[in-house]
């Protein structure tokens, strides 16, 4: 069962699955969305503009058909008064084609975004596979388009007859006005009904354009066998990791041993810790931490420092707040100043005390460490992290 989890299509698509799919050209889109921007855009611009291209149509029309005895018998000069008309009519139009273009230009932000992609470029010949074209014609993504198809004529078409009949009156009633106010209210009738029917397509858009978002998330959903291949691909395989770990940790306490006999004391607890301090003379920092460790590494610890002749000091409290509160290469804390100072001042004094002889130094007792510092005292405080 646990197989079979791992195989099906449950998880979310991740951020490098989608930048994939937009690689591929792969993003959601809705036409219906963009048809209907561009319709409305262009329902709108035909209603600020309209007056003007109409004016601009009679104006060439008016001109048209004026001729004068030169340009009847000189072809040249007709010539030259029809292209005249035509390009002041284009011009007309420059504004209405220029918000098209702008509105067409900017509709794929609505959803998707601008994308271009070399390879949605590339042919693919799987396409022209007979079979797969077939199961393409009876997918449930092909029924989506059929029932969305059919939705759109019905509504479109009740829309359409709803304006129309409503205006026959006006219709007929355009045989009775003068050419100029009938092409005026014929202009009007148009664009009031093209506005009406395009509006229509706004709800059929606003179903569509969550389908195709929807549609798109669910076809890029991944399985979790997927997400752990993507997940070794782009941080690298976790046994490996675990593995080059393992081996940094190795180094790291491979390191920490060698610098065992440069330390000037082994503070231990005196079975489960062990701290190696090592001090400078006139040096202007505190001691520092060469190695520390607990049960096994503490007990190698104190094997090597023993083999260097590195001096041994049980101080339970110390080396339990040291092992807690400090880590390799740090100095020890100001607060354990004092403890640590009179540890060093017993090692230096047995050195004295081995090469020259004398009274034989007592070892420090009770060493003022702070009851917070101390793991084992209830008033110690977490470490900070």
């Amino acid at each position: 069962m646990a197989g079979d989890s791992d195989l099906e299509r449950t998880e979310a698509p991740s951020a490098r699955r989608i930048e994939q799919a937009r690689e591929d050209g792969d993003v959601p889109r809705s036409r219906e969305l963009a048809t209907c921007t561009v319709l409305m855009a262009a329902g709108g611009g035909l209603w600020f503009t309209g007056d003007g291209v109409i004016r601009q149509i009679e104006s060439m029309l008016a001109s048209g058909m004026a001729f004068d005895r030169a340009a009847i018998f000189d072809p040249n000069l007709l010539m030259m008064r029809i292209g005249r008309n035509v390009g002041e009519l284009l011009l007309a139009f420059v504004p209405f084609a220029g918000l098209l273009i702008v509105v067409a230009a900017a509709s794929p932000l609505l959803i998707g975004g601008w994308l271009f992609s070399v390879s949605a470029l590339q042919p693919k010949f799987g396409k022209l596979n007979p079979i797969s074209g077939l199961s393409n014609m009876v997918s449930g993504r092909s029924l989506v388009e059929l029932l969305k198809a059919v939705g759109k004529a019905v509504l479109v078409g009740t829309v359409a007859w709803s304006v129309v009949s409503h205006q026959i009156d006006a219709v007929m009633g355009l045989t009775a006005e003068p050419l100029k106010a009938a092409s005026t209210h014929v202009a009007h009738l148009l664009l009031t009904s093209f506005i009406a029917i395009v509006g229509s397509l706004v709800l059929i858009a606003m179903i569509d354009a969550p389908y195709q978002m929807w549609q798109y998330a669910n076809k890029l959903k991944m399985t979790r066998q997927e997400l752990r291949q993507e997940s070794k691909e782009s941080e690298g395989n976790p046994e490996i990791k675990a593995r080059i770990r393992g081996l940094q940790r190795e180094m790291a306490r491979r390191r920490m041993m060698a610098a065992i006999p440069t330390a000037d004391v082994v503070v231990t607890n005196p079975t489960h810790f062990a701290v190696a301090l090592q001090y400078s003379n006139g040096s202007t920092g505190a001691p520092k931490v060469v190695a520390k460790g607990a049960d096994a590494v503490a007990a190698r610890i104190r094997e090597i420092a023993v083999a260097h002749q590195v001096p041994l000091l049980e101080a339970p409290a110390l080396a339990r707040a040291l092992h807690r509160h400090t880590e390799l290469g740090d100095e020890i804390p100001q607060s354990l100043y004092t403890a640590v100072a009179e540890v060093l001042a017993y090692v230096f004094q047995l050195r004295t005390y081995s090469k020259h002889g004398g009274t034989r130094p007592e070892l420090p007792a009770e060493l003022d460490v702070p009851a917070e510092l101390d793991p084992l005292n209830p008033a110690a405080q977490p470490r900070a992290t």
